[in-house]
This record gives C-alpha cells, sequence and structure tokens, in this order.
C-alpha cells in the first residue's frame, strides 16, 4: 500500500507501513476525548489502512483529488459515506463532522502543512488532537521551544493553544521517488487556555511583528507599533532589548496587554 503526497517537490509516495503505524499508535491511549478521526489528504490510503484497524475511533478522510477518492471508494470500502472530496481549508468542518470534538491526522502536503494547521486553530476547541507529517524543518520549527532559532510566528501562534512534541524523523528512503528531506512526525495536543488573556487580534500582530525582523530588539521590530501607540518602550527597557525568539507564549500576551493598554 502506498500514499501519493502532493508536495512542493512533486509526488512522492510514502512506501513504509511502520510509519503510519506509529502514527496511529500515537493517537491512541491520549486520554483526549473524541470518536472520529479526519485524515487529511489520504492519497491512496497508506495512513488510512492502519487508522481503520484502530478500534478506539471512527475514521473519516477528506480528499481534493478525484482519482484518489476513486481509489479509496474501491479499495476501503468500510469508510462508506465518510469520504469527503473537498478541499479541507476551504471546508466548513462541521458540516460532515457536527459539533463533536474529533482528531485530525495526514501525511500533509508540505506546500500547505502550515495553512492546514492554521485552519485547525479555526476549530481548535473542537480539534483536540492532531498528529500529521510535515517537511521536518517545518516541524521542528513548530515544535521547538522559546530561546530557539528556529521558533518562530508559527511555534507561538501553535503553542498558545497546543502542547506540540516532536515524534520521530523521517528519512527519504522511505519514499518513492526520495525526496531531498527529511520528513518529521508531530504531536499536537490541547492546551488548557479556552482564550488568551488579551485581544488575540493584537497579539497576533505583536506576534508577526516582531518576528519580521526577527534578529533586531523588540524596539526595533515593533518601532512601528511604538510610534503608532506612542508607547513608553523606556519604561520597559529591559524587554524592549530582547530578541522575539526568547519571549514565551505568556511574555507575548503580557507585551500585547502593554500595548492595548497604552
Amino acid at each position: 500500500m502506498t500514499v501519493k503526497a502532493k508536495k512542493h517537490l512533486g509526488q512522492h509516495f510514502l512506501n513504509d507501513k511502520t510509519v503510519c503505524t506509529r502514527m496511529t499508535s500515537a493517537i491512541e491511549g491520549t486520554g483526549y476525548e473524541f470518536e472520529s478521526v479526519l485524515e487529511v489528504g489520504p492519497g491512496m490510503g497508506a495512513l488510512t489502512e492502519p487508522l481503520l484497524q484502530s478500534k478506539e475511533f471512527e475514521t473519516h478522510v477528506i480528499e481534493i483529488d478525484t482519482e484518489s477518492v476513486v481509489y479509496l471508494k474501491q479499495h476501503f470500502p468500510a469508510l462508506g459515506d465518510r469520504i469527503y472530496e473537498k478541499d479541507f481549508l476551504h471546508s466548513d468542518l462541521t458540516t460532515f463532522m457536527g459539533n463533536k470534538p474529533f482528531a485530525v491526522a495526514g501525511n500533509f502536503p508540505y506546500n500547505i502543512s502550515t495553512q492546514i494547521l492554521f485552519k485547525v486553530l479555526d476549530y481548535k476547541d473542537q480539534i483536540p488532537l492532531v498528529v500529521g507529517m510535515f517537511q521536518k524543518e517545518v516541524a521542528v520549527r513548530i515544535a521547538e521551544p522559546p530561546g530557539s532559532k528556529k521558533y518562530g510566528i508559527t511555534s507561538v501562534l501553535l503553542q498558545a493553544y497546543y502542547d506540540i512534541e516532536y515524534l520521530f524523523t523521517v528519512p527519504p528512503d522511505v519514499f518513492t521517488p526520495p525526496p531531498k528531506v527529511d520528513s518529521g512526525i508531530i504531536i499536537l495536543k490541547r492546551n488548557q487556555t479556552k482564550k488568551l488573556n488579551c485581544d488575540e487580534g493584537l497579539f497576533k500582530r505583536v506576534v508577526k511583528m516582531a518576528f519580521n525582523q526577527r534578529r533586531k530588539t523588540l524596539r526595533n521590530s515593533l518601532k512601528a507599533m511604538i510610534n503608532e501607540r506612542n508607547f513608553p518602550y523606556q519604561d520597559y527597557s529591559e524587554m524592549f532589548a530582547r530578541r522575539p525568539e526568547s519571549f514565551s507564549v505568556d511574555e507575548f500576551v503580557t507585551l500585547t496587554n502593554l500595548f492595548e493598554n497604552a
């Protein structure tokens, strides 16, 4: 069984069942309450197969490629009407998943993998768990803690609502043809944050502006916002002398509130 993955390097087929079995095992026994798993971009079903074998949840799949949908219907009749020929990024997930909690899994297309996670954020109160394959560089960046040079915008925005762990690396030789990069599997587990203790729109703006010039201190990277709000950054000289990668999610919340209350 192989799976088609549409990536920026072309089409690659995963041919190692062990990888998909390990991904399925990561979903099982987590303690989170959900009855269904939505697989994004199943292709030819390498991950679908072990997901369907699990007794802990019901598997649903969403696939935009018509040929793959035909293949899935022929080879996985157990899916029944739980195959959705739709674009995950532009779908109202509640129209076919309802309002109950569900997990998300997939060997995600690398060119839209980050967009998939931001779509998950839109349903964060309904999606307690995500297990996915990404280009390794992206997977590492998402899971990195503060203080790392790879910690950035996606790290902060996702870690605000999910605890993220890098699980394992997938080498190129398990794909046909092999890509020129390693892949990485990460797991996202919903944390206890229901809502940030700040203006969430302003929070995103602060984080994005801070990292857009990540080599600069906040005094320089946030200069436009400082001037716009006439913010007395001198009163917080130690904080504004730091670079954005040193800030935790909670510290970005504090920073956001400083601007909001200026």
